[in-house]
């Protein structure tokens, strides 16, 4: 995310009515909603987490035990059962 110059972007009349409210201040201005993306969208880390996910359900399945996968993917015991039970679910 960039920063862009309210001078060069907004009309005057916009410009000083914003002012009112906040004065030289960041202002975030969101995404309209049919422009935003979905987390993940942007990056590869949708993906590599299914990648990852799918590998835990496999090593599962042949027979690894649950604890050492929470321990090789430094995640609670907790976690891969929830992995696992989305992936049977999903």
């Amino acid at each position: 995310m960039g920063y862009r110059n309210a001078n060069s972007v907004l009309p005057q009349h916009l410009l000083i009515a914003i002012q009112q409210y906040i004065d030289g201040e960041c202002l975030y201005i969101p995404r309209k909603e049919e422009h935003r993306k979905l987390w993940g969208e942007s990056t590869q880390s949708r993906q590599r987490l299914t990648e990852r996910n799918h590998e835990i359900a496999a090593r599962r399945r042949a027979g690894c035990p649950v604890t050492t996968l929470a321990d090789d993917y430094f995640l609670s015991v907790k976690a891969v059962y929830k992995i696992l039970s989305a992936m049977n679910n999903g």
